[in-house]
């Protein structure tokens, strides 16, 4: 938004002594407006001189051109100029060498028909000072030659670019910044007076307006003129034009501009003529309909944008762009000013799917001022009348079949302190919000009830309001405080606690973190395998996938892991050891909250160590991926079990090669072997292992207790022990069975040899253990240990029908 400080100061007096451009750019920052930039519009002109044509010669190569002598109080220019009125003694602007005009073109030293030219006496249009351009432009004689023709015309001016937020287009006009800048000096601005003569005829006698879409079109205002004379605007119009950024074009659309500039309400001019049965019809564009535009382009309309149209077609696209084919011409003479508030979503659909961006879309999408369509249409009607003469139709249109209603906000004084962190009373508020124009009346004694204005569409809380109050008051006013922080500092929950301990150790296993997306493709359950009534098939669906493989919340963290184990492989990366900590979503309806439960899964393939010239590359097997469980587990001071998984509960494992993870009796989770179906539905050509456990079953089970016990004094003695057993015994059965009789002496038994084949029956299989005994009071005999050995080995013989080796 360009503000020209000139024409702001006609809405607010502003002493440039006591408030210079810097500060005014000061306080509309503070306020919320940040200032981009200040410029002169007029700073070109600092090469442009008053000059004084002392002598004048007849030009020896051209009849038409004359070369003047022209001062400027220290020095003499020759300048060759062929302007019709150009007279020794009179004063003119003389442009000097490296000029740099409006248009871009550079002026340089010259020779023109033989004779150099030092300079340009220059007219009032090649200036854009005014519309005349038949000869020089012809200075005050009492000017002084030399001085810059912007000092001497007073032309100086400052222009103030700022860069709103899209929630104030109260600010999209010069009046709603000197309101701004008023209520931060404290006082008010001055709307100018709006003087319309008596009209002739009657405007419902010629013309009408009807609203066939009120959701797009809340209210449809107009006003007509006769007899207007289409030309170009008077050099004060045109000069407010340009010093906001805006290329004059003629008395009628410069005065739509203006009253936008001016209000912040868009304005559009119709050539009444050109309105097929003189009437106004709003409403939607039909399917597959299309209409030029002012540019000259073709745009293609859909329904759900809004037309404004005459008895049988479209004449402009509303609030956006009128049509070329009701514009303004020279030849025009009847003038029908259109003021209206549009719905700001519809204008904004509008523009972007039209791709056409203005003025008017550009404050009409933030939101106009509703009661502000009637005050802007005669301020139009006002200044046409003013620069285009005509007759002023008596009445106005005004279609308002939706209102649009100001709520009360109730503000409470002490909330809002306690907020802003100010110790302001309910009057001081009050005044505050007086200055921008909101309506409040005292409830109580401490509660304000505030009306915001029409113009205000960005305030409709509580919260807004206090907003306002501290932009108001000066956010350089506000104290500074620093919260109470107290110095015991918050133990962070369990949950946090256990998954940072979970990723450290996971981390000191050589597993890589990795994080998916929460959502997984919705065959993921079929791929996995899992049954018919496996709750992991309770699936919550996406209303709004990013993609079809993103279409339901995940139930499992496998397919994510799965999915990372294939990028890798296509980038040939095959030894990857990952784990992912996160939360699986099962589904309780779509219009429930789902239950969720956070889970740890880990993905371990290819080789078992690094690649290395002292190690022969080994695949990493299941009892790789067991040990690193078992070392999580017993780091959590969490006594793990281990046991097969029945082939039915396989889903996506590989029978035989598959267990279940239990604690205190408990299921908490699985491992094994990833089933070649599953590598092969999701095209992995290496074999990979896999853990799953649930954190939330984990989580009251850690053991957060340290226990130490003093190093032994005595020796212990070890004794080996083989049997044969059937195929199917689990080892950990052995070891629980030796570990419950609860022998003093045992300290440690350990699994070292386990083998099936030659001279092992069909069925069976050979397992060794080494026991370990010790005492904590003497040296063992060996009879002692004898003994006990043998009835540790009874026990396992009976119990397990086991049977020593021949």
């Amino acid at each position: 938004m360009k503000v020209s400080l000139k024409w702001l100061q006609e809405y607010i007096d502003l002493d440039d002594r006591d408030m210079p451009v810097s500060e005014i750019c000061r306080r509309l920052t503070m306020a919320g407006l940040e200032t981009d930039t200040v410029t002169d519009p007029y700073a070109w002109l600092d090469t442009v001189r008053v000059g004084r044509i002392s002598a004048i010669h007849p030009h020896p190569n051209a009849d038409r051109l004359r070369v003047c002598e022209v001062e400027t109080g220290e020095q003499s220019y020759r300048v060759v100029c062929g302007a019709p009125n150009v007279q020794e003694g009179m004063l003119s602007p003389l442009a000097l060498p490296g000029t740099e005009f409006p248009d871009g073109k550079v002026l340089e030293k010259s020779v023109i028909r033989g004779e150099a030219s030092e300079g340009m006496l220059c007219s009032e249009k090649e200036l854009e000072l005014g519309n005349r351009s038949a000869g020089i432009m012809e200075l005050p004689g009492h000017l002084l030659p030399g001085t810059g023709l912007a000092a001497a015309l007073h032309l100086s001016d400052a222009t103030i670019e700022i860069d709103l937020t899209p929630n104030r287009p109260d600010c999209l006009s010069l009046m709603g910044v000197a309101r701004e800048i008023g209520a931060s000096v404290r006082k008010k601005i001055t709307y100018p007076e709006i003087p319309l003569p008596r009209g002739e005829k009657n405007i419902h006698e010629l013309s009408s307006v009807t609203i066939e879409a009120p959701e797009h079109c809340p209210r449809y205002a107009a006003r007509l003129i006769e007899g207007i004379t289409v030309k170009p605007s008077p050099p004060w119009l045109q000069e407010r034009m340009r010093s906001v950024g805006l290329r004059p074009i003629n008395n009628i659309v410069d005065v739509t501009n203006f009253v936008m500039m001016e209000t912040g309400q868009p304005l559009h001019a119709f050539d009444f003529d050109h309105l097929e049965e003189n009437r106004i019809v709003v409403r939607t564009a039909g399917e597959g309909e299309t209409f030029t535009t002012l540019d000259g382009k073709e745009r293609s309309l859909n329904p759900e944008m809004l037309m404004i149209c005459d008895g049988k077609k479209p004449v402009a696209i509303a609030g956006v762009m009128g049509g070329l084919n009701s514009e303004i011409e020279d030849s025009t003479t009847r003038v029908l000013i259109e003021s209206a508030y549009f719905n700001p979503v519809s204008i904004r659909k509008t523009a972007k799917k039209l791709g056409l961006a203005t003025d008017a879309s550009h404050r009409f999408e933030r939101g106009a001022d509703p009661e502000g369509t009637l005050r802007a249409m005669d301020r139009a009607a006002q200044l046409m009348l003013e620069t285009g003469g005509g007759t002023l139709v008596q009445g106005y249109i005004d279609e308002h079949p939706l209102k649009v209603e100001n709520t009360p906000i109730l503000l409470q004084t002490a909330h809002a302190n306690r907020h802003l962190g100010l110790q302001l009373s309910t009057e001081e508020m009050a005044d505050l919000l007086l200055s921008v124009e909101f309506s409040v009346e005292k409830e109580g004694e401490d509660a304000l009830r505030v009306t915001p204005p029409s113009f205000r569409v960005d305030v409709s809380r509580p919260e807004d309001l206090m907003e306002e109050i501290a932009r108001l008051w000066g956010y350089d006013n506000i104290p500074v405080t620093f919260p109470a922080i107290p110095s015991e500092a918050v133990s962070p929950a369990p949950r946090v606690l256990m998954r940072n301990r979970v990723r450290d150790i996971m981390s000191s296993c050589g597993f890589a973190e990795v994080v998916n997306y929460s959502f997984i493709h919705e065959q993921s359950c079929n791929r996995l395998g899992f049954s018919e009534n496996d709750e992991r098939r309770r699936m919550l669906h996406i209303l709004n996938p990013i993609t079809e493989d993103m279409s339901v919340m995940r139930t499992s963290l496998i397919p994510g892991l799965l999915e990372n184990m294939g990028k890798n492989l296509s980038r040939q990366n095959r030894n990857l050891k990952i784990y992912e900590i996160g939360k699986i979503f099962l589904s309780k309806g779509q219009e429930s909250i789902p239950d969720e439960t956070e889970m740890l899964a880990a993905l371990w393939t290819g080789s078992r160590t690094d690649i290395s010239w002292h190690e022969k590359e080994i695949p990493c097997d299941f009892y790789d991926l067991k040990g690193a469980a078992e070392g999580l587990f017993r780091q959590l001071g969490i006594q793990a079990d281990f046991t097969a998984l029945p082939e039915e509960q396989c889903t996506y494992l590989r029978p035989g090669y598959a267990a279940r993870i239990s604690v205190q009796g408990q299921d908490a989770g699985c491992i094994g072997e990833i089933a070649a179906s599953v590598l092969q539905t999701w095209d992995l050509k290496q074999t990979a292992y896999i853990f799953e456990a649930d954190m939330d079953k984990l989580r009251p089970m850690i053991s957060h207790q340290k226990e130490s016990r003093p190093l032994p004094k005595y020796p212990s003695v070890s004794r080996d022990i083989s049997l044969i057993v059937d195929k199917g015994t689990e080892v950990a059965a052995l070891l629980d069975s030796v570990r419950n009789m609860e022998e003093a002496l045992l300290e440690e038994i350990i699994l070292f040899d386990v083998y099936e084949g030659k001279n092992i029956p069909g069925g069976k299989k050979s397992v060794s253990f080494r026991i370990v005994y010790r005492s904590a009071e003497s040296t063992l005999e060996d009879e002692s240990v004898t003994a006990i050995h043998k009835k540790i080995s009874d026990m396992l013989l009976k119990k397990f029908h086991a049977a020593f080796p021949e």
